[in-house]
């Protein structure tokens, strides 16, 4: 097994950062814009064929289980640990339950590290760079 890991420091309260993870508007202005469904605990968001199920929201620990059609993720688990310390709300990440490092995963690493940026964007600013704004890392994506 392989986990994706990230941590970012966001200058605002952990409850901005939770309703950014927990509302389909916060999702949709930091990750994907065609996102539908909840964000709340017990319900399940999608997007393209993408399903993630929310399996547990409060203003410490947001946790996501993917339930869509990419094989690689099928399973994984996605947490957003939110932190207070040092007037600031650091968000510990992890992408966990991957089978193996594949090129995916590395690819995924850092689009999660972009999207983490977009999030801390969109509670500091507004303005987050959701997908299909997002940053490229590569032609095409």
């Amino acid at each position: 097994m392989a986990d994706i890991l990230h941590r970012v420091g966001i200058d605002a309260q952990p409850a901005a950062v939770f309703e950014a993870l927990t509302t389909l508007s916060g999702i949709r202005g930091w990750w994907i814009t065609d996102t539908r469904g909840d964000a709340a605990e017990g319900t399940a968001f999608e997007f393209r064929g993408h399903r993630l199920e929310v399996l547990h929201a409060d203003p410490e620990l947001v946790r996501w289980r993917y339930a869509g059609t990419m094989m690689e993720w099928l399973g994984t688990e996605i947490t957003f640990r939110l932190v207070w310390r040092d007037g600031q709300t650091f968000v510990v990440f992890k992408h966990e339950g991957w089978r193996e490092p594949t090129e995916l995963m590395h690819h995924c690493s850092t689009k999660w590290a972009t999207f983490l940026l977009s999030l801390k964007a969109l509670v500091e600013t507004g303005e987050g760079r959701p997908q299909p704004r997002d940053v490229q890392i590569e032609v095409g994506g």
